[in-house]
């Protein structure tokens, strides 16, 4: 009989950084830890760290002395870096640097398995996939833990990872196989705002029951570094004992704390030109971090009236190497009020502009205000009466209260001021959520009942006589219910469907996290905007070039999610031939 893995493991795979925590199983009383992770921190300094930022950097030829980037688990000298030394040099030479490579992971308008990072680059500078550069990340993880823990490798534990709960099903799936890269073939997936709860669960222990009852609506509202995720944790009662279900979750939102250091070095910049000194692009990308740093320091000090930001110096404006300016106070205000004005439960997010022709890139939020994105969240769900904040923005007081003062805004009863619940690291709490987790799934502690974060359609094609200069509607077949738990499956019996093999066909999937009745089988005769659609599967399934390519046969579908997380869908045939629609990632349709 084997045994279980002695450790059990959470890796927080973040926008931003990066972080691990870890269950050793053997000890008594057996609690999540962190991982402190090496990395380059400086040519040839190599230095653990709480986290790994999210930033890969790909280096010239001749740009470092050779083992300048070594690590102490590899015998090569690597030509790129992650972490802190990516993240602090790369600002210098932007062209060479990745970020945000899991905002480009779910991003169906791009070729996610292509090499298109760093975004626009030269084409010299041989760029990565999304795919690649996450498992970057997920391979030095790897190496420091199998550096600290050399006779218990990574691969054979526990992994418990994580993703966006608004991630669909595509952008999961590529997560895996970001793991798979990186060497961890089997790893589970959990979504991030969970993972924040399991934290906080864990931390409360059985205190927990104290501090929620029957009908509190828990609001998880995380706000990281390049993306902003709500969720909704209800707490309800069955057999004399409490439940916990996640009944709700938002869209992938790509706001957050870079939006926030882009906006204050913007108007650093402005402020300078009037003084004489024009900064270049090159310089503002340097200014953005610094004003990161100068961000965190004023929201943590409330009575400081500035904090020091350094401009690399560059062309004959500025003298001397670098310019010292500052990041004021007022700046800072201007920057709460706008990300976190005030907002109304009717309030929504203001929309694109569509004009002909726009700039490709990652589809960042159009509106900077994460309240108005709450409001829209809130009011097409139901009022949370207790919040948990996650996220490395969310940290600062001031925007906790002004999120907090904004939901009691929304309360029926005035009087009945929203719970706030704390005591969890929020640079850490997804980890260590994660690694929570994995000891529930042992028995050890509550589970959160949730099962997918959306419903699951597939596009069907009208049967209509031709009409010229008319494409038959789409109609939308669910396949996988809102919920649907992990490590169950399901037949669309009632509906038989003639599917084409033997030649290239195009499957269109869609999704909707507000459409919780719908069941499978459930055939939506029109698809509106509460459906989304995600990228299409091209695909031959049979043999091409057999006597029966081009037919139709007759099939019913058989939908699976797995104990992973993913979303499988079979196309089964009366005779007992089956068909695996494999997420092969192409560019979404245009709308």
């Amino acid at each position: 009989m084997s045994t279980a893995p002695r450790y059990v493991v959470g890796i927080d795979l973040g926008t931003t950084n990066c972080a691990v925590a870890y269950v050793d199983t053997a000890e008594e009383p057996a609690r999540a830890r962190p991982l402190a992770i090496p990395q380059v921190v400086a040519p040839g300094i190599v230095e653990p760290r709480p986290t790994l930022p999210s930033f890969l950097y790909l280096a010239s030829e001749s740009e470092f002395a050779k083992n300048a980037l070594a690590l102490p688990w590899s015998s090569e000298s690597p030509a790129f870096t992650v972490g802190e030394l990516a993240r602090g040099h790369g600002w210098q030479v932007p062209m060479r640097l990745i970020s945000s490579a899991k905002s480009w992971l779910c991003h169906s308008g791009v070729d996610r398995t292509a090499a298109i990072l760093p975004w626009q680059a030269p084409e010299e500078i041989g760029k990565r996939s999304p795919v690649d550069a996450s498992a970057a990340y997920l391979a030095h993880l790897t190496g420091a833990w199998n550096h600290a823990f050399p006779d218990a490798p990574l691969a054979e534990q526990d992994v418990f990872l994580t993703v966006p709960a608004s991630f669909d099903a595509v952008a999961r799936e590529l997560t895996v196989n970001a793991a798979a890269t990186a060497g961890l073939p089997r790893v589970t997936l959990l979504e991030e705002p969970q993972a924040a709860f399991y934290s906080w669960l864990g931390q409360a222990g059985e205190r927990w029951r104290e501090q929620l009852s029957v009908g509190d609506v828990v609001l998880v509202c995380d706000v990281g570094g390049g993306t902003t995720d709500f969720s909704l944790i209800a707490v309800s009662e069955a057999d004399g004992n409490l439940q916990l279900e996640r009944v709700a979750v938002g869209d992938h939102i790509l706001l957050g704390g870079d939006n926030m250091d882009l906006a204050l070095a913007h108007a650093v910049r402005a402020r300078l030109e009037t003084e004489g000194t024009k900064l270049d692009n090159w310089q503002l990308a340097s200014l953005v971090h610094s004003c990161r740093q100068a961000k965190e320091e004023l929201l943590e000090k409330p009575t400081e009236p500035a904090a020091q930001v350094v401009v690399l110096g560059r062309g004959s404006k500025v003298v001397g190497g670098s310019l010292r300016t500052e990041v004021q106070r007022a700046d800072v205000d201007a920057l709460v009020d706008g990300f976190f004005p005030p907002a109304a439960l009717d309030d929504k997010p203001k929309r694109d502009r569509r004009i002909g022709l726009r700039e490709l890139g990652l589809p960042f939020a159009a509106d900077a205000a994460i309240t108005r994105h709450l409001a829209a969240f809130v009011g097409a769900h139901r009022k949370a009466t207790t919040v948990l904040f996650n996220g490395g923005v969310m940290k600062s007081r001031a925007l906790q209260r002004r999120v907090v003062e904004t939901l009691d805004s929304w309360s029926d009863s005035p009087e009945d001021d929203l719970e706030m619940l704390g005591g969890t690291d929020l640079d850490l709490a997804v980890a260590h959520g994660a690694a929570t987790y994995g000891m529930v799934r042992r028995g050890k502690g509550v589970r959160i009942r949730g099962g997918t974060a959306r419903a699951y359609y597939i596009g069907i094609e009208s049967s209509m006589p031709a009409v010229p200069g008319m494409t038959p509607p789409l109609k939308a077949l669910c396949v996988a219910p809102f919920g649907m738990e992990e490590g169950t499956e399901t037949s669309v019996s009632s509906r038989e469907l003639g599917l084409v093999i033997g030649e290239p066909a195009e499957f269109r999937f869609l999704a909707s996290s507000v459409r919780k009745d719908d069941q499978a089988g459930t055939m939506v005769e029109e698809v509106d905007d509460r459906m989304t659609e995600l990228a299409p599967v091209s695909t031959v399934l049979g043999d091409a070039g057999a006597a029966e390519a081009g037919q139709l046969v007759p099939v019913q579908l058989h939908s699976k999610v797995t104990e992973v997380g993913t979303l499988e869908l079979w196309c089964v045939e009366k005779a007992g031939r089956r068909w695996k629609l494999e997420y092969n990632v192409r560019e979404a349709p245009q709308k």
